[in-house]
């Protein structure tokens, strides 16, 4: 089946295509240019540490870290790891795992389809035995150790833990050395044969290539299977934030902090499209032409490293401000002031207006490469917002919508603080 997707409003198109493998495809030749960007990515994350499938009696609790640590594996079979056959085509390759999703990914200016078969081939072909096990629990142990000292890492889980009491998003996406000392060979198959399914899984191509020499790709690499339905466990979270302050002390020279509002999730793509306008909204508090933040800036209270982020997943929805500050109390008591009068004098049109043209354009502007493609693509296929339809809501949006999402985005009577101080 293909059918092809476009924009109006962009006059732009991508196609999509489900394999006979049960794989859907999302490919967007983009004329120009000179290198091309795939993804392949299934919607697995570290949050997903309790689920079940079709065929399962119950759900399964399995360990903390557990996905990272698949992607980890994946890289490796009996003979080589991936890497090593990417170096022969010349691909740069990388992968990542975020709360909700695992992505194996590569770029290149040639040799596209070897590349998209060593892809397509590692991510499909696991192999995983308790000594090798072993042996990637002390190099990913290692990694834990090394975010437990990072503090732009702890900054932000910091103020996960302080906003959520129960919801897996508060935990390391590396897990912890405890979590992953419990995993074994036979669990990571568990999770693989349940996450790794390709009428679960996406690859989306953006760049130099045809569509047709990636179906010939993956008919050559490519085995059908038998679909499996998912269900994840969500959990019992309360609408109170755990608690409203978390320090810590760590190597920096200045205090960094999170100033993060928790927010009522709704269904994944409900999230996805209210992070939207949260974006507008944080560009009208104190994005970089409100008044709050030359104030802020004049006063010497924040610097370039400040910033906001909309953070939407499938069972969380929550707004943090971050930085660097001498003073992160008094940056935090002015973002609660800012949002007060905004909420009870309401949004100013022109900041409206500002606010909306530059959420629109970092959009826009994602579109102009190969990889912000591929990403948009991705993200749409597993939330259900689609790439076009990401700009259609940012163009789209009204002032009256986004007054009315400032109470419940920005509550806060559920707003918490995390702040890393330079060790004494």
């Amino acid at each position: 089946m293909k059918e092809t997707i476009r924009s109006q409003r962009l006059h732009e198109s991508y196609v999509e295509v489900r394999h006979k493998s049960g794989l859907r495809m999302l490919l967007c030749p983009m004329e120009g240019y000179s290198t091309t960007y795939a993804m392949f990515g299934t919607p697995y994350g570290s949050v997903d540490v309790c689920f079940k499938t079709d065929k399962d009696p119950d759900f399964v609790t399995v360990p903390e870290g557990i996905a990272h640590f698949l992607e980890h594996k994946l890289f490796e079979n009996e003979d080589c790891d991936a890497f090593e056959r990417y170096a022969k085509t010349g691909a740069s390759a990388n992968a990542f795992t975020s709360f909700d999703r695992t992505c194996y990914l590569f770029e290149c200016s040639e040799n596209f389809e070897a590349s998209l078969e060593i892809l397509l081939d590692f991510v499909t072909h696991p192999y995983f035995t308790e000594q090798t096990v072993q042996k990637e629990q002390g190099i990913i142990g290692q990694e834990i150790k090394m975010y437990e000292d990072d503090p732009d890492w702890r900054v932000m889980f910091n103020l996960l833990c302080a906003l959520y009491h129960v919801n897996p998003v508060r935990i390391d996406i590396a897990g912890t050395t405890g979590s992953i000392a419990q995993i074994s060979a036979e669990l990571l198959y568990r999770c693989y044969n349940t996450f790794y399914n390709p009428s679960n899984m996406v690859l989306a191509v953006a760049g130099n290539f045809t569509v047709d020499s990636v179906l010939a790709v993956a008919d050559r690499v490519l085995q059908c299977a038998e679909p499996v339905q998912i269900e994840y466990k969500r959990a019992d979270e309360p609408r109170e934030v755990y608690k409203k302050e978390w320090e810590q002390s760590l190597s920096v020279a200045v205090p960094m902090f999170s100033v993060g509002f928790k927010a009522d999730p709704g269904p994944y793509e409900e999230n996805i499209r209210g992070s939207i306008l949260d974006e507008m909204l944080i560009e009208i508090i104190a994005g970089e032409a409100s008044p709050l933040y030359r104030q802020l800036y004049d006063q010497s209270l924040i610097n370039q490293t400040f910033y906001g982020e909309a953070m939407a997943g499938r069972d969380y929805l929550c707004n943090m401000f971050s930085g660097e500050s001498r003073d992160p109390r008094a940056v935090q008591k002015a973002l609660y002031g800012e949002i007060a009068r905004l909420q009870h004098e309401g949004l100013d049109p022109e900041m409206f207006e500002v606010a909306k043209a530059t959420v629109y354009g970092r959009y826009v502007g994602a579109l102009d490469k190969s990889e912000g493609v591929a990403g948009l693509m991705v993200s749409g296929a597993f939330n259900g917002v689609g790439m076009f339809e990401v700009i259609d809501i940012a163009a789209g949006a009204t002032i009256e919508a986004l007054q009315q999402r400032l109470a419940g985005s920005f509550d806060i009577a559920r707003s918490a603080i995390s702040i890393i101080n330079p060790l004494q």
